[in-house]
């Protein structure tokens, strides 16, 4: 198993972690996003990362990686065993790639909406933050698919000079749990680990 990955790059990350957390034998292909090389646009038509690639299987979406690896190596499970539970976290996945993570580009793009990127996100965050004060993660205890989406955004909170305030702190204390994972730590590459001060 191949995982072509950006070295800063969050939707990379999110594969990253799925895989350290799975303990599984696979290969990290660093790809610079300055200087793609050629045959990641043969792999993905749109050209970019994460891409994994598993014999003839070639998938380029992260949450569709995310989520073959999770259903061909299912221990540790990270989407719910239930069909409704697991349509539910899907759903709640959707809403934020739509809420949360679309503002990522702008970000790092530099865009005109760059600031406006940074309070969606900051707003979005602010409102997730007091269920941290009921349960251990997104959707409950048990770490989950979701938590897998967000770790790489708050890992970056200071890189996109996203501030929150003090009332988001049951969102801090749910971030480092997040981050003192091991499956979170040995995903990191060089380059993200100097992201946060």
């Amino acid at each position: 198993m191949h995982l072509y990955s950006g070295t800063i790059c969050p939707f990379s990350h999110r594969c990253r972690i799925v895989l350290f957390e799975k303990g599984m034998d696979f290969e990290v292909h660093d790809i610079d996003l300055m200087n793609k090389p050629e045959d990641l646009a043969v792999m993905n038509p749109h050209n970019r990362v994460p891409v994994l690639v598993e014999r003839d299987l070639i998938l380029y979406e992260p949450n569709i990686i995310n989520e073959y690896i999770d259903e061909r190596f299912p221990h540790p499970q990270l989407m719910p065993p239930d069909p409704v539970q697991r349509a539910q976290a899907r759903q709640l996945l959707n809403g934020m790639e739509r809420e949360i993570f679309s503002f990522i580009e702008p970000i790092e793009r530099n865009m005109k909406t760059a600031d406006k990127a940074r309070s969606e996100i900051r707003d979005r965050l602010i409102e997730i933050a007091p269920i941290f004060n009921k349960q251990k993660h997104l959707l409950g205890d048990e770490f989950s698919m979701l938590d897998v989406a967000i770790a790489p955004l708050l890992w970056r909170l200071d890189h996109y000079e996203i501030t929150l305030p003090k009332t988001a702190a049951p969102l801090f204390k749910y971030a480092e749990r997040i981050f003192s994972r091991q499956g979170f730590i040995d995903s990191m590459t060089p380059q993200e680990k100097i992201m946060r001060k």
